[in-house]
């Protein structure tokens, strides 16, 4: 049970996703929906708009992805996935009911297994009572009687019409390489929603531009931002430098189209045993903040950050 008094955990009705927790503080609150997933649906400062994106409509994502006799549904939040991004493992749907425990100051939400891959998925979350921070831990449980090799991977699916700010690596390595980008097939490197700078990336969501656009690298300092809704919406993660990691090494990956931007975050590559865990720990924050008018001003960019960055 939550034993801090700061810190409500509800059951609530959403109109559009069903049942879901409510976690707060009185400064920020997050919805975990229980119905299905479980999916992160709601994140925002108290009295102002959600961050994440949410799919109203619950759009599918068409016949090819209904391999497991039942619909892939989009939702949107933030959910838990599997890597690499393979057809059939990673696309299990997510629909049915989500166990739901009290632990102290946070709560414990429990996927119901994916037979077809012997995997369960568990979601912690706590937060803070006196801040605005939010602790994610992912764990994935091998169910079957076989060792499986995987990657844990947390996918936070934002709100249009913001700007992410990733840190560029500045590691010294003297004449070799400190940094390493990953791009996919449908990725166009011209694409005016990137901005690659001295000390940052940014990646801009442009409701106009339906195509999609995708990135990967070695983001060492272990953060990423987004600015949107009058708020800030910072992701930590702590990387292994030079680890084992999906994709040509990425430890975070982002991705946007006319809908949303995602922040992906990327556990190392893991032969998980029977009854094992790997797990994936990330730490949230979330604060009022003014908008940025500049994603390739880099002054603007780090007297934004430098406000709220730890």
């Amino acid at each position: 049970m939550a034993k801090n008094e700061n810190i409500t955990i509800s059951q609530i009705t959403d109109p559009n996703f069903g049942k879901c927790a409510c976690i707060t503080n009185g400064k920020i609150e997050v919805y975990v929906t229980l119905d299905f997933g479980p999916r992160v649906i709601h994140c925002a400062c108290v009295g102002l708009e959600n961050i994440f994106y949410q799919d109203i409509a619950k759009k599918t994502l068409g016949e090819k992805y209904d391999i497991y006799e039942d619909q892939i549904i989009l939702y949107g939040g933030h959910r838990l996935w599997i890597s690499p991004e393979v057809v059939p493992r990673c696309y299990h749907p997510d629909n049915q009911p989500v166990t739901f425990t009290e632990i102290e100051n946070g709560a414990r939400f429990t996927a119901a297994v994916e037979k077809h891959n012997q995997i369960q998925k568990i979601m912690t979350l706590t937060m803070d009572p006196d801040s605005s921070r939010v602790k994610p831990v992912h764990s994935i449980r091998n169910v079957g009687q076989w060792d499986i090799q995987l990657a844990p991977w947390a996918i936070t699916m934002l709100s249009p019409g913001g700007i992410e700010v990733m840190p560029m690596p500045d590691r010294s390595t003297g004449f070799l390489p400190n940094r390493g980008f990953t791009f996919w097939d449908y990725t166009e490197l011209n694409d005016s929603r990137l901005y690659l700078g001295k000390d940052f990336i940014t990646l801009s969501q442009d409701a106009s531009k339906q195509n999609a656009f995708k990135l990967g690298y070695n983001n060492e300092a272990g953060w990423a931002a987004y600015f949107n809704k009058g708020q800030i919406f910072i992701k930590y993660f702590e990387p292994t430098i030079d680890g084992i990691y999906p994709d040509n090494g990425c430890c975070f990956e982002t991705y946007t189209n006319g809908d949303m931007l995602e922040m992906e975050t990327l556990g190392e590559m893991y032969e998980l045993q029977p009854d094992d865990f790997v797990t994936l720990e990330e730490e949230w924050e979330l604060y009022p903040a003014d908008k940025l008018t500049n994603a390739q001003d880099e002054i603007q960019l780090k007297a934004a950050l430098d406000k709220f960055l730890v």
